[in-house]
């Protein structure tokens, strides 16, 4: 059947092509909201041959990203595969003011010269998952930076206190008289002027993200234009299987960790999570993932050999397939075998073995973020010395030359001189 040619006796027809697509941009969502209405702009796009014009907005308020992005990430992908428009509008604006959004305090502002160097950060890791030649990528500082006060007065006239205290995180602060600030309530209306600045047809985001999603939508309403649908996606879960993946947590897989950090990574995730990781972070169809986890629930599978696909593809989708073999046999030589890797990085280091404390060899070397994270590791018993595990955290070198291992997967052979 012609696409074109959808109405017959006023009912709408949809064609196979655009049920098939709808399918594949709904699978692994929370909600889209209103359902009909995406579906109506859908058909409305094929009809016009025009793209739709999808809008992501991300504050690059910390240098690197995980696999907790590449969720919605993925499904930016999907759109952009379907031929529509990707906006990925750079939040150097809304990153100096700082969005509260799923914390109890206000976030802090960053400098202009903090936000331009993560965004650099931010658009390289962004395209190993988006195609860099069909992806418009706009600052909304390039709109922001000149506008007048009377033009924020106005955007602020357009919604009410009682409104912007529905979001929960507001509500819940302001009922443990716990302080708002005034710039907070305007974050919301940044976000969603940035919606009418790129007139987008669909705005994509977290779950934690839906009320300043839903407030662009009113926005571009009272502007006068056809509001903008919104689609939410699940926050997935961290390595701890608890709270959300997060790198101040330490329970993330970055998008440019080595391949056997995100293989040794993902094999350490409950079994119960693999779901999520087969649908939102690899992109299967739920029937799919469903359908192999009850091939491990049967005995045809075993749970640690779906696992260790999921690791294997991950890998291979940062790595490529080189990086899939690597991860998975690092993995097996160094956790199951209890091996030594063969190539270890040798850092070499100024001081005297009876004076530098192995936590402060663990930071200078990058087996540790801080002196802290250092001391926990070894007080955690995570820390080995040339097979011997260390327990006092000021304990010294004591040799020139030797092996240090942090955790199952981290080795650096060390030189002080």
């Amino acid at each position: 059947m012609d696409e074109r040619q959808i109405k017959t006796d006023n009912t709408l027809m949809i064609p196979d092509s655009i049920r098939e697509e709808w399918g594949i941009l709904k699978a692994g969502t929370t909600e889209i909201l209103p359902e009909a209405e995406f579906m109506d702009r859908l058909v409305d796009a094929r009809m016009a041959d025009r793209p739709l014009r999808i809008k992501l907005g991300a504050d690059p308020s910390a240098p690197d990203l995980h696999l907790g992005h590449s969720v919605v990430l993925n499904k930016l992908r999907q759109f952009q595969d379907f031929g529509h428009h990707i906006i990925f509008i750079i939040g150097d604006f809304t990153a100096r003011i700082g969005d509260p959004t799923g914390k109890s305090e206000t976030r802090p502002s960053l400098t202009s010269a903090q936000v331009s160097e993560h965004a650099q950060s931010y658009l390289a890791q962004v395209f190993l998952i988006l195609d860099r030649e069909k992806t418009e990528v706009v600052e909304n500082g390039s709109w922001f930076e000149n506008m007048s006060f009377e033009h924020v007065i106005q955007l602020a006239s357009q919604y009410t206190v009682a409104r912007m205290l529905e979001r929960d995180d507001f509500e819940k602060r302001y009922r443990e008289n716990r302080a708002i600030y005034i710039h907070e309530f305007l974050y919301p209306l940044v976000q969603g002027y940035d919606s009418i600045k790129v007139r987008a047809d669909i705005e994509v985001g977290g779950t934690d993200q839906k009320f300043n999603l839903l407030v662009g939508r009113e926005l571009m309403r009272e502007d006068g234009m056809k509001p903008q649908c919104i689609l939410t996606m699940p926050l997935l879960t961290g390595l701890d299987g608890v709270q959300k993946m997060s790198k101040s947590l330490g329970n993330y897989i970055g998008l440019t960790d080595a391949p056997e950090d995100i293989f040794g990574k993902t094999m350490s995730i409950p079994d119960e999570m693999m779901h999520d990781y087969l649908v939102l972070t690899l992109g299967y169809m739920a029937g799919k993932a469903d359908e192999l986890l009850e091939q491990t629930r049967v005995g045809n599978l075993h749970p640690r050999d779906l696992k260790a696909r999921i690791a294997r593809e991950l890998a291979e989708r940062y790595h490529g397939t080189e990086g899939g073999r690597l991860g998975e046999d690092h993995f097996n030589k160094v956790i199951r075998r209890k091996e030594n890797p063969e190539n270890i990085e040798v850092a070499s280091l100024e001081g005297k073995p009876d004076e530098i404390p192995v936590f402060r060899i663990m930071v200078m070397t990058g087996l540790a973020s801080s002196n802290g994270e250092a001391k926990r590791l070894i007080k955690a018993g995570g820390v080995n010395m040339n097979g011997r595990k260390i327990m006092d955290a000021n304990q010294t070198a004591g040799e020139t030359e030797f092996l240090l291992k942090v955790g199952k997967r981290h080795f650096k052979r060390i030189r002080l001189t």
